[in-house]
């Protein structure tokens, strides 16, 4: 069993919760998953099965969309409404030209500092553990890019968004960043992930669904996952010495378009062989083996 499989994370399950809710299906296969989702979250978890989860670190380069909601007027320890609330602010009134001149304005490449309730580890010890124990250290803002924002005024004081963004963008700190930007507080309250690189939302299934079909799950090949990249065939007998270690067979592959290109191996059958990044703009080294 070797794939991605799309699901639609629902709200107050975690992103291991819907692994294990799906064991019985995908039995001894190895399985990842594609950024994880707060529980509070839902939306589309792609999951690498099998093969699938030795690629996984190119599917990641990928950007991703999401839509929710922020909540103006209040702030919580966890930019997100799982917190506490730590301070609240009056909501000046924002009209329709002001929102479409603020989703310009943040649309681009930035930087963003990471928030304490994250995965992200000092010494080894996650920042959401010593968020936990009142402890607060210093965070180094990393580069992001904001590919594309829309904002819409919602009821009781929120905004609708629908944002597609770089990887390791934080919604949560965006939406608090948007709230100061106003010239008030803000938390987000809804997230929904409707994209994943080149995986849609409308494509997944729920986890109940997938533990309940019929057949063979919906696994999405491995090559066509990673479409973008440029298929370079090897002969049966130069597969079988790559997989024997011997790389020098990858001198009979086309050369380079690029000297950051990273492309596929494959077989007579158009099977993925392996993963294989440029040596400068001359050659290729040996990214990683996939399949047997």
């Amino acid at each position: 069993m070797n794939g991605i499989l799309l699901v639609d994370k629902p709200e107050g399950v975690s992103s291991a919760g819907v692994i294990r809710a799906l064991k019985g299906r995908l039995g001894a296969a190895k399985v990842g998953h594609l950024g994880t989702l707060d529980p509070f979250a839902s939306g589309l978890l792609p999951l690498c099965i099998g093969e699938a989860t030795k690629v996984a670190r190119w599917l990641l380069l990928e950007r991703k969309r999401y839509e929710g909601t922020i909540q103006l007027g209040t702030s919580t320890d966890t930019l997100d409404r799982t917190g506490t609330v730590t301070a609240t602010a009056p909501v000046p009134p924002v009209t329709a030209t002001q929102l479409h001149e603020l989703s310009r304005r943040f649309v681009g490449p930035t930087t963003q500092t990471p928030p304490m309730y994250s995965a992200l580890k000092r010494d080894g010890v996650p920042l959401y553990r010593l968020a936990r124990q009142g402890i607060e250290v210093d965070r180094a803002p990393r580069p992001i890019e904001i590919h594309a924002l829309r904002l819409e005024a919602g009821e009781g004081g929120t905004l609708e968004f629908d944002v597609a963004c770089s990887k390791g963008t934080y919604v949560r700190v965006l939406a608090a960043d948007l709230g100061a930007a106003i010239g008030t507080l803000a938390h987000l309250s809804r997230l929904r992930r409707t994209e994943v690189g080149a995986f849609r939302i409308a494509d997944a299934q729920t986890p109940e669904a997938l533990a309940a079909h019929a057949g063979p799950l919906p696994l999405i090949p491995i090559r066509e996952a990673l479409a973008g990249l440029r298929p370079l065939p090897l002969s049966d007998t130069e597969v079988v010495r790559l997989r024997h270690g011997q790389q020098g067979v990858l001198a009979s592959l086309p050369a380079p378009h690029a000297a950051d290109e990273t492309a596929l191996v494959v077989d007579g059958t158009g099977m993925v062989v392996a993963v294989v990044e440029t040596i400068g703009t001359d050659g290729w080294r040996l990214a990683r083996l996939v399949g047997a």
